[in-house]
């Protein structure tokens, strides 16, 4: 147990501690203004602060060697990624090249029109054609099946590579 004299001399103590505290305070208060002016005075402001803090921060984080070894690592399979698409990009337009090259040429082979790629392609087409006929409101003008519009488009392609001159409303198509 503390006696009465001890524990006068701690309250007395408490009041002191409390008083310079908030002396401190106070003063902590008034730098913290007057940091507030200089900056203004010298035109640093909060967010300028945060620019300088994020821009050291991110200079540190790239001089790590977590970082470089990532940097490093990803940049090594972007390139590969882009390596592979550009790949696959051309062998995709090499197929379409041979399909394109392939339709020109052989429309009326029954053995191509027969095979399940030229199937699922014409059911495609079809399938796209006729959901635009539809969104535009248009009625089929009687221009009958996928098949019917290769044929009548091969048909025009020979006789315009024959040199026979063909008039304008020759080359509108109907859909």
């Amino acid at each position: 147990m503390l006696s009465e004299e001890e524990k006068e001399e701690l309250k007395a103590e408490l009041v002191q501690l409390e008083d310079e505290i908030t002396t401190l305070r106070q003063v902590l208060s008034a730098k913290e203004r007057h940091l507030v002016e200089i900056k203004q005075k010298l035109g640093m402001n909060l967010m300028n602060e945060l620019k300088q803090n994020f821009s050291r921060s991110w200079h540190d984080v790239q001089t790590t060697a977590a970082y470089k070894k990532t940097h490093e690592t990803l940049s090594h399979a972007g390139q590969k990624a882009t390596a592979a698409f550009s790949n696959v990009g051309t062998a995709i337009s090499k197929k379409f090249g041979d399909m394109s090259y392939s339709i020109r040429h052989s429309i009326s082979m029954p053995a191509m029109r027969n095979s399940p790629t030229f199937k699922s392609f014409e059911e495609r087409v079809e399938t796209t054609v006729t959901s635009l006929k539809t969104k535009v409101g248009g009625t089929s003008h009687g221009g009958g099946s996928f098949e019917e519009v290769l044929s009548s488009t091969a048909h025009a392609s020979a006789q315009s590579s024959a040199g026979g001159q063909r008039r304008p409303e020759e080359e509108e198509l109907q859909c």
